[in-house]
């Protein structure tokens, strides 16, 4: 039996056992194999009633049944409507035939690895498991540079640590989350991206804008959800195995178990290592940090299909190692010393989460799943002369209850959060403490009319020991003028306590003195962050030359009532202080996706973003934040003959950067000045893959092919204990050129 059949009959089978009550199957597109095409967005619905529902993007659907309703209609724009006859609950499994079905043209289409949805209220996409296999995809950090709405970049010259932007704000205004549990924030904010490895995702949903009051009331820019491969679907047995030029060497094993038929369980290991010394730049520092890394995640996953339970359990540690700085510093001989300029950087991380989804079998559109998680990171870290340890404890809990009104028309979700935050933060000599909770409450509202208008309203009223009583509206809408297109719109409202220390750790590494200006607040005497979102986007699908190509335009607006102002325009001090006039991101992008040709995907993208806020020297641009932004990304695949596997896969994407504003340095003396924009550069990666079965393939790949190099990335390297040193001037990469190579290997 196929793939594609085992993963369909796998994926409805659980609906099939849920409840005699119920309809679920999948709508396809007729084709001569009659393989399974799905068609996203097809109606589906009871004749002469408003109880329907439209196919997902994979074409699948589930529909309440009753005695009274036995005629099934199935419709869908361009293909001819049926009606089919229902005695009973059963699975339905139908392909729509197109209106005009013309012997002498052939439409053959395949499933996107980025998949943009028509039919959601939210601005959201999901990249595939296919999309991240694109690139060398180590870790989540390196997951979205095929991806032209996330903008990565590193943080400073010495940690080695990537940085992910959106809309034009840094992650800590992005809602990060791993199965819908927020996972990316406090202690974890600077380098958690590094410690989710990229083999362990499924897929990412990214919401730009307002998004759901689901998950709470921290995002500001958008949220990005990790999905984490199933131990029920996931191979027996994958191994990847990837080596670097810069010495990186890395492994990931996953080895999955069926204990009972209700129980799958999986364990997931993961290594990389570093301990190469590279100075390409001649400047006395190491160019990418020593490190090494542990990670391990064992998965429970629980099926009782008969009851209507899913539930999932997850295990994971880590113990992740960095060394940098000076060539010649010895951390046995050098630490806190003046011998020579190091830092290490020391993180212990456990935790444990658990989710537990149940579907009613008597009534199986009412559902309840609740959500917990708890972690402890703990991070013992130095950068030169200045010490930063910090213990978070962080307790997790969401309970959401899905339901309907009258007819599927009208969905609610509602629901009640509790999160609890425990700090401990040593900086330099002086300690910091704090607890943080909170308890929110919330409702949604969906309207669908299975046409042309879907419409979510969200409010959540949470209520905080330090930021007190407070209310998040969110309202998200998307409307479809005419046929393949979707407009939508959105306004919601964020707010969020700034760990200044956790998230800005890049300021370590310089010789600045760190300054909190305000002291009437209740977090780190600063106030709450808090701002607005309003949003615009277009989506237009269409066929070009006889190919599928769509494009999109949004454009959005980050309005901020309060902001942690993170000043470094005076080049002897970082000085973090409330808000006193106007901060605003506005961010404006085009993109276009098209199958130029069959298995050639061409992927284009404009950015242009206007950042400026009010520091206490007056309004101006954030620094290193480029305005305009190119992206272009191609993918081809050859098949050999009737073949569904791909034999050779090419990806190359290349990524173009505008000037970026520095922040001064005019007080400095002479030979530690810079200019005040930086230069403008550009990019290329490339990676090829041969796959020789479906158990086996190898990968090649480089990043930064024409060795864009910024030469002097580390200010006063030549004086690292002086007043100038610096390393947060960095724009573009400081390595060249780097090159890699790995293999997959899998056993179903």
């Amino acid at each position: 039996m196929k793939k594609k059949n085992i993963s369909y009959i796998l994926f409805l089978l659980p609906f099939i056992l849920l409840s005699q009550e119920k309809i679920t199957g999948m709508i396809m597109e007729a084709n001569e194999k009659n393989e399974h095409i799905g068609l996203a967005g097809a109606n589906v619905y009871w004749l002469n009633t408003s109880i329907g529902t439209v196919t997902d993007m994979d074409g699948k659907f589930s529909l309440a049944y009753s005695k009274e309703n036995t005629k099934l209609v199935v419709s869908y724009v361009g293909f001819k409507t049926d009606t089919l006859t229902l005695t009973q609950p059963k699975m339905v499994h139908h392909w729509l035939q197109p209106t005009d079905n013309l012997n002498a043209v052939t439409v053959t289409s395949r499933k996107q690895t980025t998949a943009k949805s028509y039919l959601q209220a939210t601005n959201t996409f999901t990249v595939s498991s296919d999309e991240l296999l694109k690139a060398a995809c180590c870790n989540l950090s390196e997951s979205f540079e095929t991806n032209p709405s996330i903008d990565v970049n590193f943080a400073d010259a010495v940690t080695g640590t990537r940085q992910i932007k959106m809309l034009g704000l840094t992650s800590p205004y992005i809602l990060i989350a791993t199965e819908n549990i927020p996972s990316i924030r406090g202690a974890s904010q600077a380098y958690g991206l590094s410690f989710i490895p990229g083999t362990w995702v499924e897929s990412i949903q990214i919401t730009k804008g307002a998004g759901s009051v689901v998950n709470g009331y921290e995002s500001i820019a958008g949220q990005i959800n990790a999905e984490l491969v199933k131990p029920s679907m996931d191979d027996r047995l994958y191994v990847n195995l990837y080596g670097a030029t810069s010495e990186r060497l890395e492994l990931n094993t996953h080895i999955n178990t069926k204990v009972t038929d209700k129980w799958d369980t999986g364990l997931y290991i993961h290594g990389n290592t570093h301990n190469g010394e590279h100075d390409v730049n001649d400047d006395g520092f190491l160019d990418m940090p020593k490190f090494n890394q542990i990670n391990l995640m064992n998965r429970w996953q629980y099926t009782n299909a008969e009851k209507g339970v899913l539930s999932f359990i997850n295990l994971k540690f880590l113990n992740d190692e960095k060394q940098t700085g000076e060539l010649d510093f010895n951390p046995k001989t050098d630490k806190l010393t003046t011998n020579a300029w190091g830092s290490e950087i020391d993180t212990r991380r456990f935790e444990v989460s658990a989710k537990l989804g149940y579907v009613n079998p008597e009534i199986p559109w009412q559902s309840v799943s609740v959500q917990t998680a708890f972690s402890s990171h703990k991070q013992e870290s130095y950068f030169g002369l200045k010490q930063y340890d910090i213990l978070h404890n962080s307790l997790y809990s969401n309970v959401i209850y899905n339901s309907i009104i009258s007819d599927s028309r009208h969905k609610v979700k509602t629901g009640l959060s509790y999160t609890y935050d425990h700090y401990d933060e040593l900086v330099n000599t002086t300690d910091y403490k704090r607890n943080e909770n909170s308890i929110g409450a919330f409702f949604e509202y969906n309207f669908d009319n299975l046409n042309n208008l879907n419409l979510t309203a969200g409010l959540r009223v949470d209520h905080h020991n330090l930021l007190g009583t407070f209310v998040t509206p969110r309202i998200n809408a998307r409307y479809t003028p005419w046929e393949k297109s979707a407009l939508r719109a959105s306004i919601g409202r964020g707010k969020r306590s700034a760990n200044i220390f956790a998230e800005n750790q890049n300021i370590f590494s310089t010789s600045r003195a760190i300054n909190i200006l305000d002291s009437t607040g209740k977090i780190y005497g600063l106030d709450p962050e808090i701002a607005w979102n309003y949003g615009v986007s277009y989506l237009q699908g269409f066929n070009l030359f006889g190919r599928k190509a769509d494009v999109t335009v949004d454009y959005y607006i980050t309005d901020f009532t309060n902001q942690v102002v993170v000043d470094y325009e005076n080049p002897q001090e970082v000085n973090f202080y409330n808000l006193d006039g106007k901060s605003f991101a506005n961010s404006f992008q085009t993109e276009v996706n098209y199958n130029a040709f069959e298995q050639f995907d061409l992927r284009l993208a404009y950015k242009y973003y206007e950042v400026k806020t009010e520091y206490n020297s007056g309004k101006l641009e954030k620094p290193l934040t480029p305005k305009h932004r190119f992206f272009a990304n191609a993918s081809y695949e050859i098949h050999k003959g009737d073949n569904s596997i791909a034999n050779w896969k090419f990806d190359t994407t290349f990524n173009w950067l505008g000037e970026q504003r520095f922040s001064s340095t005019a007080t400095n003396p002479i030979p530690y000045q810079l200019p005040e924009k930086t230069p403008k550069l550009a990019t290329l990666n490339a990676q090829i893959t041969k796959v020789f079965s479906p158990k086996f393939e190898v990968y090649l790949g480089g990043e930064n092919i024409t060795n864009v190099r910024q030469s002097n990335p580390i200010l006063a390297a030549d004086d690292p204990f002086g007043s100038n040193f610096d390393t947060n001037f960095v724009y573009g990469p400081i390595f060249g050129s780097m090159y890699y190579a790995g293999l997959r290997y899998k056993i179903k």
